[in-house]
């Protein structure tokens, strides 16, 4: 079973413990750059598997004041990285659907959430999708490793 939870102390080994292939790294840093963000609007968070951590992603407040494309009250997802030996096995396709609950739960004053990812990256951009996010067909060009889609996916609820 698929669980996020802020990053605590106590899952800071475990973190550290996350290998990465080198073009993950490449998209989305290494687990001790991960730790190393201590911005106050950027929240840490880990994906367990089973009770064992498994990833992490970053939940950036800030994302609308740095990123045009993304709208004012949404938020940005970041650094989304799944251990190289989880792989292929539809982990990271259900963290990014339990993203929504969690979102909804957690974030619910915000509008939507966004997040690029490179246009080398077709497994993560079919991840995405299958987890619930849209598409823009809108592309980043500010991205270290190349283009980048842009995509998002709404937090709150219609009403």
């Amino acid at each position: 079973m698929i669980k996020i939870e802020q990053l605590t102390n106590s899952y800071v080994e475990s973190v550290r413990n996350i290998k990465l292939a080198a073009e993950q790294i490449t998209f989305s840093g290494t687990p001790e750059e991960f730790l190393l963000d201590t911005s106050e609007t950027t929240d840490l968070h880990v994906i367990k598997y089973d009770e064992a951590v498994v990833g992490f992603f970053k939940l950036d407040l800030n994302y609308s004041s740095n990123h045009s494309f993304c709208h004012e009250n949404s938020i940005g997802l970041r650094a989304f990285a799944l251990d190289m030996r989880q792989q292929g096995k539809g982990i990271g396709t259900q963290a990014v659907k339990a993203l929504g609950s969690y979102l909804q739960a957690n974030y619910s004053g915000y509008h939507s959430i966004y997040l690029t990812v490179n246009c080398k990256n077709p497994k993560a951009i079919s991840c995405y999708q299958k987890g619930g996010f849209e598409d823009t067909k809108e592309t980043y060009h500010g991205g270290a490793a190349g283009p980048q889609r842009i995509m998002r996916r709404k937090i709150a609820q219609e009403g």
